[in-house]
C-alpha cells in the first residue's frame, strides 16, 4: 500500500510556513514503515530536533483505480480517519534550501500514526463540512474543516489517478490547516473528527 501526502492544502498552512498557495495538489509519499498504528507511542528520533505535528483528515481507498474522473472519486472510498504526519522540521529546511526532496523529513519511521478506526463516509451530512482537531495536552492546537481545503477529496482522487495507480488500502492525507508546532517528549496527543476522539499518541 502506499501513503500519499497532500501539502500546503489549507490557504492558513500554507501562508504560515511561507509557502505559496499551489495551483495544482502538492504531494509526497510515505512508506508502510512510516505507519504507527494501534495508539502506540511516537520515540522522539536522534536526528531531528525539531519534530512538528500535523494533523490531517485520512482518506482510505477502496478498489483499484487509475485517470479516475472526478464526478466518479466519490465511489473509491467509503472511509474517513484522521493522523497526523510528523516532520522534522529542522531536516526539511534544509532539503528544501537546497532544493533537496523532502522524503529525510517526512518519510521516516512512525512518521505516521494513524486512528484506530475509520468513519463511514455516511455518517456525515457533509463530505465539504468535516470538523477535526488536535489536542495537546489538553489544549487544542490545531482546528479544520474540509469545507477549508484547496483541493477537495474528490478532486485529490482524480488528480493524484492521473499519476498512480490507486490500490484497495493506499491512503490519502489530505493536507494540514494552520496551527503546526513542536512536540517535546513527555507530549500527549489527541485527534478528533468532530467529536469522537480517535487517536491518542503519546510522545516518549
Amino acid at each position: 500500500m502506499k501513503i500519499i501526502c497532500i501539502g500546503r492544502n489549507y490557504i492558513d498552512h500554507a501562508k504560515e510556513l511561507n509557502n505559496p498557495v499551489p495551483e495544482n495538489p502538492v504531494f509526497f509519499l510515505k512508506p508502510d514503515t512510516a505507519l504507527l498504528r494501534r495508539n502506540r507511542p511516537f520515540y522522539y528520533p536522534d536526528f531531528s530536533d525539531e519534530i512538528h505535528y500535523e494533523c490531517e483528515l485520512v482518506v482510505k481507498i477502496n478498489k483499484l483505480g487509475k485517470n479516475i474522473q472526478k464526478k466518479f472519486a466519490h465511489t473509491y472510498y467509503n472511509e474517513i480517519g484522521i493522523g497526523i504526519d510528523f516532520t522534522a522540521r529542522d531536516l526539511q529546511g534544509k532539503a528544501k534550501s537546497k532544493g533537496l526532496p523532502w522524503e529525510i523529513a517526512k518519510a521516516f519511521d512512525s512518521s505516521a500514526p494513524l486512528s484506530m478506526g475509520f468513519i463511514k463516509k455516511d455518517e456525515f451530512a457533509d463530505m465539504n463540512n468535516i470538523t477535526f482537531h488536535l489536542d495537546k495536552n489538553g489544549d487544542t492546537v490545531q482546528e479544520g474543516t474540509s469545507a477549508d481545503m484547496i483541493f477537495d477529496i474528490d478532486e485529490l482522487i482524480s488528480y493524484l489517478s492521473k499519476f498512480f495507480t490507486l490500490k484497495t488500502g493506499d491512503l490519502i492525507f489530505t493536507g494540514t490547516p494552520a496551527g503546526v508546532g513542536p512536540i517535546q517528549i513527555g507530549d500527549k496527543l489527541e485527534a478528533y473528527i468532530g467529536g469522537r476522539l480517535m487517536l491518542r499518541c503519546n510522545i516518549k
